[in-house]
């Protein structure tokens, strides 16, 4: 009966259901944010392609208005040549060049002779032609703007034609500014839901940016790694814009997406922390059981040897009273003793015993004194003995015996009767070791920790909880250990018992 087998192999199982079960839904988990990510990068990519027919549409726009202020010149220039003509003594039909210099209403005009005196202002802001220091600054402004053209009165007379954009250009280069502010503003950075930074032609100077943290835009190392790993991400969107050059704009995956990516496993996670606290509990509550479950047991057995070991020691007395061989009565009353000290033990379970120092050679000899005569005759048992027969180590005798005789009682069973068994007193420091071995059959190290499993056996017939009694007493009651020191099939088996000497 291997209870503890039974118990692996459900283990096993479950493990395994868990682990389909985890894993069929990370993949269920992971196909879904595979699809989101799918489906935002759908979106990005309209987006991306919103971004570069915008700025068409604004590079166009300012083509359109280059070509306005290309008119307003040839314009200035037509005018200029309509002035020239009016001056001219020979000239037949005028009309054509008063229509034209008359129809210019748009453009602000100032003429000037050779000297810079101003001699005719035309489609100026109200009171700037009654006001000479204000007439000057419109002047300078035109010099910087434009150069003059040349307009000729006479054979040695010439004047100066300066202008400036119409008012209509000027306000459509206000609506310009305004055009790519808001391509900026709403195009590029508020209709991407996902992290972006716009930068120019050195992909170094941030323009804008939107979804990112300032401390990474401040921060110019911080700023080069993060834009080299959008690019990486995803091929940046290469533009000229009109009044800034080339341009780049690098994005990257949203947050959300990133969280998502990690959920699976965050979640599974927490799940596996809850089912590991839940199955520590459950265990810690199973052991508590199991304990109360050895005590009651314990407690009941020594209750129930009390009463018949009462009654053999008073048919014993009557023995001896009739004259019954005094050999028979010694080996019946060693019986009784020994029941006596079994019973103790069973009491002793479930309550803290009082350890005592004693002499742990002798200790050793006494069980093994008495186990002696009934093991089978071809198993030899022997005691080493230590440079110090005296040295002692605090037991409880009752107990320690009980676990001593488990060990040789399960190595006689390994070497089915026939072998011998050595048990050697190793002091170290503060602790010593008893070191049982045996010639038996061994065991492989896949089964060290599992001797002392509860319903663990190699046998057909047994409960398995011999070994696992007896690292209860050493651990619980002593505060030592014992293990499985060495082992090997068709090798021997070694248990080792480390007590605290002190």
């Amino acid at each position: 009966m291997d209870l503890y087998s039974n118990k692996q192999r459900w283990k096993l199982v479950l493990a395994l259901v868990a682990l389909g079960i985890v894993g069929a839904s990370l993949w269920y988990s992971s196909g879904i944010v595979e699809r989101v990510r799918t489906e935002e990068r759908k979106k990005v990519q309209l987006w991306a392609e919103a971004v570069r027919n915008r700025a068409q549409l604004v590079n166009y726009t300012d083509s359109l208005f280059k070509r306005l202020r290309e008119e307003d010149h040839k314009k200035m220039e037509l005018w200029a040549d309509a002035q020239t003509r009016l001056t001219q003594d020979d000239a037949n039909d005028l009309s054509f060049y008063l229509r034209v210099v008359s129809d210019n209403t748009t453009v602000p005009v100032i003429i000037t002779d050779e000297h810079g005196d101003m001699k005719f202002a035309r489609n100026l802001d109200k009171g700037v032609e009654e006001d000479p220091a204000k007439l000057r600054k419109v002047l300078a402004r035109m010099k910087k703007l434009h150069g003059p053209i040349e307009i000729t009165i006479g054979k040695d007379l010439k004047q100066y034609l300066y202008y400036m954009d119409s008012r209509i250009v000027a306000e459509l280069e206000t609506v310009m500014d305004t055009i790519i502010q808001s391509f900026i503003s709403e195009t590029v950075m508020s209709s991407a839901t996902v992290p972006v930074i716009f930068t120019d032609s050195t992909r170094s100077h941030v323009i804008e940016h939107n979804n990112i943290d300032t401390a990474v835009i401040a921060n110019a190392d911080a700023l080069k790694e993060r834009i080299a790993e959008m690019a990486q991400a995803n091929t940046p969107i290469e533009f000229t814009l009109a009044g800034l050059g080339r341009s780049y704009i690098f994005y990257d995956e949203s947050a959300t997406v990133k969280q998502l990516r990690y959920y699976p496993y965050v979640m599974f996670g927490i799940i596996g922390l809850f089912l590991l606290v839940s199955y520590a509990l459950f265990s810690l509550f199973r052991n508590a059981e199991q304990n109360q479950v050895w005590v009651g047991m314990a407690k009941e057995t020594a209750h129930q040897l009390g009463t018949p070991l009462s009654s053999l020691m008073a048919w014993m007395e009557l023995l001896k009273s009739n004259g019954t061989d005094p050999s028979a009565v010694t080996e019946m009353k060693k019986d009784v003793d020994r029941l006596e000290v079994i019973t103790e033990r069973f009491s002793k379970i479930g309550s803290a015993p009082d350890l005592v120092p004693e002499k742990l050679y002798h200790t050793l000899r006494a069980t093994v004194l008495y186990l002696r005569p009934r093991l089978p005759a071809r198993s030899k048992i022997d005691v080493i003995a230590p440079q110090n027969v005296d040295l002692e180590v605090p037991l409880n005798r009752a107990l320690f015996s009980w676990v001593l005789e488990n060990l040789i009682r399960n190595a006689v069973d390994a070497m089915e009767g026939e072998g011998s068994i050595t048990i050697d007193i190793v002091p170290e420091g503060e602790q010593t070791h008893i070191d049982i071995s045996d010639t038996g059959k061994g065991m492989p190290p896949a089964q060290f920790r599992r001797v002392f499993e509860p319903g663990f056996t190699t046998k057909k017939r047994g409960w398995g909880l011999g070994l696992s009694l007896s690292k209860r007493i050493i651990e619980q009651y002593h505060g030592g250990r014992i293990f499985v020191k060495k082992s090997a099939p068709g090798k021997g088996t070694t248990f080792r018992i480390s007590l605290k000497t002190h």
